[in-house]
């Protein structure tokens, strides 16, 4: 039996910026994914920093230093997120590594062989703080169209190498129609669709007046969101062709914020398809971690200390709250109180859901084990049993091996289904006398026998609350203990209550 391969990847992360929650989350996330099928084979688990562009060159010269030396001194942190919060990956690779620029040297020269690169003249508009060439069409005020940006935009005239995207854009939505759940959630995948459906222009990837990054032949630099997205393939060893990445692409899971999705599902599957590369299987863009229904944001100042906030809560704490929040692929609102409330209880929450799988594991097993036994033939040909019939009201024993034969398959059907009905009717009796005993009880005074008062009342409702299901009981047992409590001031019969 072949052994399984599981391969995700997070998002490279801007070296530059400082670290918030929502980084933390999306490592949290392909951690977890990683920790789960490491149980079932082999598994690569990569992230990462992204440390070439603009935005790093101009930070690195403000501080005086060369853009090498203040990238080693920044990935730092980025590193110490991944420890601090038990993310345990497999490779952390950097954009600035001699292992990657070779390989996306090579990409270069690749791609231009096979005539998807060409030289054209580029003009149009550039922001900086988001590395991206935007058409005038998509200007906002004349300023980005991020609505996490927003800044101003300057024209650039330059000559430049150009990726052809848009010859591919019919094979990617034959590619989305085909494989409609390879982007999700379904909200990402519509958004791609409709912007495939909206035409392709042809993608810049070189820069010429920048220094710091990705050398071509022949001048400029490799475009940065290029340069980025191969990352994927040259940690695993692309270039040498290296039994990792023959073991572990295409990858799996490529977990994304949704704000880069269309990098990672137009982009990246085009350049791929141009290397003569499969797609990866899966491009998962999850949702924003939300303060008061706004985007966490530098610019706003709402960005929360993944730092700061681990060592108030543990990291423990952190991971289960940003797992089991909200359904993943939505966004969700983040507060500490929320947190505070979460990490109360993580035993007994997880506790609760594991007994609810373990409950539905074993119904399942037992509705397979039923049909098991009415498929399952007898052992002498057909001959024995054949006029055997379950006696009305007979119970079938699911952990017994049953030599059923075809004309006995009806009575035990029959005779399964008449079991399931006494079982449920007599769950559903005990439940409800369960129900008049608390609501009677509730009725009382709640005194102790002796004549001193219940000092907490309300655990009567939580030590009940395990079996009556039906917190409209819960609710008519209330109102019946409100309106005993205007009958005491006549009532006798306090001390009966100590018999409850």
């Amino acid at each position: 039996m072949s052994q399984r391969h599981f391969y995700v990847t997070t998002p490279i992360y801007y070296v530059s910026g400082n670290p918030h929650i929502g980084h933390a989350y999306t490592s949290i996330a392909a951690d977890a994914l990683a920790r789960y099928h490491r149980t079932c084979g082999k598994t690569f688990f990569l992230t990462g920093t992204d440390e070439h562009g603009q935005k790093v060159a101009s930070a690195a010269e403000q501080a005086g230093m060369t853009p090498q030396v203040w990238t080693d001194t920044l990935v730092r942190k980025w590193q110490d997120l991944c420890a601090r919060y038990d993310v345990a990956y497999d490779d952390f690779i950097r954009t600035s590594e001699p292992r990657h620029v070779v390989q996306c040297v090579e990409v270069f020269e690749r791609l231009k062989a096979s005539g998807d690169v060409y030289l054209g003249k580029y003009e149009g508009w550039y922001c900086t703080n988001d590395e991206t060439f935007w058409l005038e069409s998509k200007l906002v005020d004349g300023r980005c169209p991020n609505p996490e940006c927003g800044r101003e935009v300057q024209w650039l005239s330059e000559d430049n190498w150009f990726f052809a995207l848009s010859k591919y854009r019919d094979r990617l939505l034959a590619h989305y129609r085909e494989h409609p759940h390879w982007v999700r959630p379904e909200r990402s995948y519509n958004e791609m669709f409709a912007t495939l459906e909206g035409g392709l222009d042809d993608l810049c990837i070189s820069r010429v007046n920048l220094q710091w990054g990705v050398p071509l032949p022949g001048g400029g630099v490799m475009y940065v969101w290029l340069d980025a997205l191969l990352n994927y393939i040259t940690a695993l060893g692309w270039s040498n062709d290296s039994e990792r990445f023959r073991t572990f692409w295409p990858a799996d899971v490529q977990l994304v914020g949704k704000e880069i999705a269309r990098f990672h599902t137009i982009i990246w599957p085009a350049i791929l398809w141009a290397l003569g590369l499969p797609e990866p299987r899966t491009v998962f863009a999850h949702g924003w971690i939300t303060i008061e229904g706004e985007k966490m944001s530098k610019s706003v100042g709402n960005v929360v200390d993944p730092f700061a906030l681990v060592d108030r809560f543990g990291p423990d704490a952190i991971r289960y709250f940003l797992l089991r929040e909200a359904p993943f692929g939505s966004d969700f609102s983040f507060s500490e109180t929320k947190v505070l409330q979460r990490s109360r209880q993580p035993a007994e929450a997880l506790a609760r859901d594991a007994r609810a799988v373990s409950q539905r594991r074993r119904s399942r097993a037992r509705r397979g084990n039923v049909r098991r036994a009415l498929r399952r033939p007898a052992a002498d040909g057909g001959s024995a049993n054949r006029g055997a019939r379950f006696s009305r009201g007979a119970r079938l024993d699911l952990g017994t091996r049953h030599r059923a034969q075809p004309d006995d398959r009806r009575a035990q059907t029959v005779g399964a289904a008449q079991e399931r009905r006494r079982r449920r009717t007599r769950r559903l009796a005990l439940r409800h006398l369960r129900g008049i005993a608390l609501a009677f009880a509730l009725a009382l005074p709640l005194h102790a026998g002796n004549g001193a008062r219940d000092p907490a009342p309300t655990r009567r409702i939580r030590r009940t609350r395990g079996f009556m299901g039906a917190g409209a009981r819960l609710g008519e047992a209330r109102a019946r203990h409100a309106d005993a409590a205007r009958r005491r001031a006549t009532l006798s019969t306090h001390r009966r209550v100590g018999r409850f």
